[in-house]
């Protein structure tokens, strides 16, 4: 298996960049940046891998993207809601605002009510 990838963007020899530029004399193309695997697996875990393995930058990633989105979509679909069951908890508390009149501002007390959203 080959420690490289070709990046993944059909448009990406189209773009005109130094670092794509190959050939000698008048035969120069723009190639396809070659990529290699894990090249920001900074931990060393060849389980890990990432979008980066397949895209030489966010432009060709991007482009991809625009591209095929309902071919992406189609990898996974999801045909209902997910849900996570959560726990709501509101407590009233004592809080202040400011109220400005004629150049100056008061300090004015009220009940707020804070809500907290926790994973059951």
């Amino acid at each position: 298996m080959s420690d490289y990838n070709w990046c993944h963007n059909p448009s990406c020899h189209e773009i005109e960049t130094q670092s794509r530029v190959r050939g000698t004399g008048d035969n120069k193309v723009l190639r396809t940046v070659k990529i290699k695997q894990g090249r920001y697996n900074y931990n060393n875990r060849p389980e890990l891998i990432t979008i980066w393995d397949y895209f030489c930058n966010q432009n060709c990633l991007m482009q991809f993207l625009y591209k095929f989105p309902q071919e992406v979509a189609n990898i996974r679909p999801v045909r209902e809601p997910s849900e996570t069951p959560i726990k709501v908890e509101k407590t009233k508390e004592e809080s202040h605002r400011y109220q400005y009149s004629n150049g100056e501002s008061r300090r004015v007390p009220y009940m707020s009510t804070r809500t907290t959203i926790s994973l059951k």
